[in-house]
C-alpha cells in the first residue's frame, strides 16, 4: 500500500486525481465508466465523499475523502485498501443545501 502527501486547490482536482488513481490501479481508460460521488454526513454535518469508480461487470472501485484527518483512502474491487494519501491542502467541503 503506498502513501503520499498531496495538495488539491479545489474539489475538481481532487476529483480527477481520485478517478485517475483508481483507473491507473486497475488499468482501466479514464472516462470509459461511470463515476459517481456521495457526500457523508454525520451529525448533520459534512465529514466526506465516497467516491465509486463503477467498472465492467459491475465491479466497483472506490475512495473515501475523510475530511476530518483529511486523508483519501484507495479500495480495490475486493474492498482492500490499496493507497492512501494524506493531503497537505485540500477543498472546503459545503454541507448540503
Amino acid at each position: 500500500m503506498s502513501s503520499s502527501a498531496s495538495r488539491f486547490e479545489n474539489l475538481e482536482t481532487l476529483r480527477t486525481y481520485i478517478q485517475q488513481t483508481l483507473c491507473q490501479h486497475d488499468q482501466l481508460e479514464v472516462d470509459a465508466f461511470p463515476f459517481t460521488e456521495r457526500l457523508l454526513v454525520r451529525g448533520g454535518r459534512p465529514c466526506g465523499v465516497l467516491f465509486c469508480l463503477h467498472g465492467p461487470r459491475a465491479v466497483k472501485f472506490t475512495a473515501i475523502w475523510e475530511v476530518e484527518h483529511n486523508t483519501v483512502l484507495f479500495y480495490g474491487s475486493s474492498g482492500e485498501r490499496f493507497s492512501k494519501i494524506q493531503l497537505a491542502h485540500a477543498p472546503r467541503l459545503a454541507a448540503p443545501s
